[in-house]
């Protein structure tokens, strides 16, 4: 790791950023005096037997509020931190307010970091955090000091691997920074330790730019914010160039992998012209063709109207929102799994070795499909043989599709403009940047919740900071049972523990905000630039917080004041 090498090549901003000290919870500027304080158990919405069943130690476990105690009696902890999953800005930050946390509860306090994520811990590969290792990276973005990775430990022998590194390196706790499945992870490791006898206390962090962990105790994953306001900003740019060329229609593809929340964030943001959203497709059960046929009916009322350019948002699952091409993926994840023979008939025979193994109706959808997509959803897998959404080009197959209907209206004379498609896709540009505010202050709050659910020796709780649509000081914090936040599903012939990930709510304020104005973005130009994140200034600027947070909570704005926003 070449630290060193990383300070002394930082820019400007970089280094006025490490140099800003993040705000925090007025409660946290007290976190010596913190004490525990366990309310209500807490119980999970849906299978309460089978979670029970599977966590008989740490299912059922109360809320964790803090109270203000002197004198409280202190000593050094050795603490374990992880980065787990994709990278979200504000991670160093939660290493950094973990850190400091433990500083303050005593000197002699210890962080050490898994290196490339989960792995780290079964091989107890670590890196002792100190000021001069953390302080290069405060407020910085990427996941750089630590490194991540996808490894999942579920196997017993992973298990006992793990419980193994939490007694030779006689850690307090492990601190889980992740997505859905790395704190369902973090929940299964919190109950094998207990079971064993560890000491070791085992917290989540919510980790995602997805946006999808989210429900009535996570009001917003770390990094989301940050991502968004990078991709808005670049729509942005994208929206002043179609003004500018005035022939150009932008197909934006936005990451997202089960939900569509950046793309309503985004739209919010930069009004353009269309915006799909898968749950609202699959809701109307629209289909491949009707897509195409909305967005070449607006390329036709705008082409009317003079207007030969647009940009529209593309969740990145929308394909399997809509239910040809959903139920096709499906079946093809069946038949190409790892530990399938056909799959290698596939690969070496092509589409025809398809005809006797899918339905009638998916081999339709999928002999519909341009020989592009086709090869990307047979030769494109995962390490458990399912297809690769990512990879799955949704903007060039809609440009396609919407070019082929466009030349057939032409020819009756149901359209004479001109389409000019480009294709993009926004992903890794808004998993490692610099974090906004927002996300800066936010994270190093999460980190030190986590240090102090640790010193008080809970396990198998996710680190929360509420009410963050309130001024910084007036955020709220507690410990929330990671099993409530769970159900179960079956997986591979069995059972499994999984967080559910939350999809965008057709209901929710931010829809409705989104639903009321979109159709008159169509036709009429609203076109929105939010420009780069800030960092000083006007706090309404550069503290801004996501326009779908809004209502997330109980202080929720309505939506005309949403829109204003």
């Amino acid at each position: 790791m070449l630290h060193s090498s990383f300070e002394q090549n930082q820019s400007p901003i970089q280094k006025l950023r490490r140099e800003t000290t993040p705000k925090i919870p007025s409660i946290l500027k007290h976190i010596q005096s913190l004490q525990a304080h366990p309310k209500d158990k807490m119980h999970a919405n849906t299978h309460q037997d089978e979670l029970q069943r599977l966590f008989p130690l740490t299912y059922g476990q109360s809320l964790i509020e803090f109270d203000e105690v002197s004198n409280l009696p202190t000593k050094p902890l050795k603490v374990g931190v992880v980065l787990s999953g994709g990278q979200a800005p504000g991670g160093h930050n939660v290493i950094a307010g973990l850190y400091d946390a433990l500083q303050a509860f005593h000197e002699d306090s210890q962080l050490f970091g898994f290196l490339n994520g989960p792995a780290g811990i079964l091989k107890n590969q670590t890196l002792l955090i100190e000021e001069s290792t953390i302080d290069p990276y405060r407020n910085q973005g990427g996941f750089d000091l630590l490194g991540s990775g996808r490894t999942k430990i579920e196997t017993e022998e992973q298990l006992r691997e793990s419980l193994k590194t939490m007694n030779a390196l006689d850690l307090d706790g492990l601190v889980v920074v992740g997505g859905d499945d790395s704190n369902t992870n973090a929940a299964v490791l919190a109950e094998t330790f207990k079971k064993a006898g560890c000491k070791t206390v085992v917290i989540g962090v919510p980790k995602t730019i997805d946006g999808d962990l989210k429900n009535e105790h996570v009001e917003v994953s770390f990094g989301f914010d940050t991502a968004c306001k990078i991709y808005s900003e670049m729509i942005g740019n994208l929206e002043k160039d179609a003004l500018s060329s005035k022939k150009y229609y932008h197909f934006v593809k936005l990451m997202g992998r089960s939900a569509s929340h950046i793309a309503l964030e985004c739209a919010l943001q930069t009004h353009p012209n269309m915006t799909l959203i898968g749950e609202e497709l699959a809701h109307n059960k629209s289909t491949l063709k009707d897509i195409t046929k909305q967005i070449a009916d607006m390329v036709c009322a705008r082409s009317a109207k003079g207007l030969e350019y647009g940009v529209i948002l593309i969740p990145e699952g929308l394909i399997e929102f809509i239910p040809e091409i959903g139920q096709l993926l499906k079946e093809l994840n069946m038949l190409l799994a790892p530990e399938k023979p056909y799959q290698m008939h596939v690969t070496t025979q092509g589409a025809k070795a398809l005809n006797a193994h899918l339905s009638a109706k998916s081999l339709n959808a999928f002999e519909t499909l341009p020989e592009l997509i086709k090869n990307q959803m047979l030769l494109d897998r995962d390490p458990h043989g399912n297809v690769q959404v990512a990879m799955i080009a949704t903007e060039t197959l809609l440009m396609m599709l919407v070019k082929k209907e466009l030349e057939q209206r032409a020819v009756s004379g149901q359209f004479s403009g001109s389409f000019n498609p480009v294709s993009h896709y926004f992903g890794y540009e808004g998993r490692a940047g610099l974090p906004s505010l927002f996300d800066s202050n936010y994270c190093y709050s999460l980190g030190a919740v986590a240090a102090l659910l640790v010193k008080n020796q809970v396990t198998g709780y996710m680190s929360i900071v509420k009410k963050l649509n309130l001024p910084v000081e007036d955020w709220q914090i507690c410990g929330i049972p990671l099993t409530t936040m769970m159900n179960v599903e079956m997986r591979h012939g069995k059972l499994k523990p999984v967080i559910k990930k939350a999809l965008v709510e057709l209901d929710s304020s931010s829809f409705k905000v989104f639903e009321q104005q979109r159709s008159e973005w169509q036709v009429v130009d609203h076109y929105r630039s939010p420009g780069p994140m800030q960092f000083t200034g006007d706090p309404a600027i550069s503290e801004s917080i996501p326009l779908s947070l809004m209502e997330t909570t109980s202080y929720a704005i309505v939506p005309e004041q949403l829109v204003k926003a």
